[in-house]
């Protein structure tokens, strides 16, 4: 059985090709990884997009209908193979949304380059950006390429256009992710969190509210990394992904050893097996955040 099953989203249009170096780093590490492809984006290019549809896959992603009852890996009474979700930009916002309305469905989340609430002005601008993209010829394939080729490793360049490119998505998603409460919807989420950003993302303005707004969070900066931190910095994302899945196993682990000594204790005895702690042991490999 799997240390854990991952489930990776990408973000605006881009598409599950953008994480074939995660898929590479954290599957040598006996995960089960799997990355999607949103309504709209990737293998799924020409579908509408809406924000039920893309939890609805996620959901799907996380917590496969298992082949028998019994099955490894199946969440039951019997098996806990914990499931984290990560989600980067569009995924990350997404990820939180599914977290807040689904919280038996997943075990932890790390919500990356996603810690500015989509709403106001900066919203309105990026808006009428889409709209201005939208009507070059090309719909704004040559410029998307050029800034992931400017910005990237070549490596990295190839994995995010390797799944094509959505060039008819923004002005849907856009609408939609306007509708959500990132800081809101992370006040209900009841699973640790990890909040990751490069040190140089402009989504990061908001990352301390949020951080405020979980109950079970962590604050992760990734130094001399940009917005596309898993594709700036791969193996520092790797970590804080790998962090996650440890900080999940060793809660996984107390809470079976708590129910093996609630179970063998004498009648009316009193259960004094210790809480967890506050402060999460995760992956931090950047600076103290600012």
């Amino acid at each position: 059985m799997p240390r854990a099953r991952v489930v990776l989203v990408h973000g605006l249009r881009t598409s599950s090709s953008m994480w074939r170096r995660q898929l590479e780093l954290l599957g040598a590490h006996d995960l089960e990884v799997v990355a999607i492809d949103l309504p709209g984006h990737g293998r799924r290019i020409g579908e509408p997009f809406s924000i039920d549809a893309a939890l609805q896959e996620i959901d799907a992603a996380l917590n496969p209908p298992p082949a028998a009852p019994d099955a490894p890996g199946v969440r039951g009474a019997h098996h806990s193979t914990p499931r984290l979700l990560v989600g980067l930009s569009l995924g990350g916002y997404l990820s939180i949304e599914f977290a807040a309305r689904k919280p038996d469905r997943l075990d932890g989340l790390v919500a990356a380059s996603c810690s500015t609430r989509p709403r106001g002005a900066p919203l309105g601008g990026y808006r009428r950006l889409a709209a201005l993209i939208g009507r070059m010829p090309d719909r704004g394939r040559f410029l998307n390429d050029a800034m992931a080729r400017l910005f990237l490793s070549p490596e990295a360049a190839i994995d995010v256009l390797a799944g094509g490119v959505a060039l008819d998505v923004m002005a849907p998603v856009l609408g939609a992710v306007g509708d959500l409460d990132p800081v809101r919807s992370l006040a209900a989420v009841d699973v640790p969190v990890w909040l990751v950003n490069g040190r140089f993302d402009h989504f990061r303005f908001e990352e301390r509210r949020m951080l405020r707004a979980t109950r079970d969070g962590h604050l992760v900066i990734v130094p001399r990394a940009t917005h596309l931190v898993s594709l700036i910095r791969p193996d520092d994302f790797a970590a804080i992904v790998l962090g996650a899945v440890a900080e999940l196993d060793r809660r996984a682990a107390a809470s079976a050893a708590a129910a093996r000594r609630r179970r063998d204790r004498p009648t009316g005895a009193s259960d004094t097996s210790p809480g967890f702690p506050g402060q999460l042991a995760g992956a931090n490999v950047g600076e103290p955040p600012s």
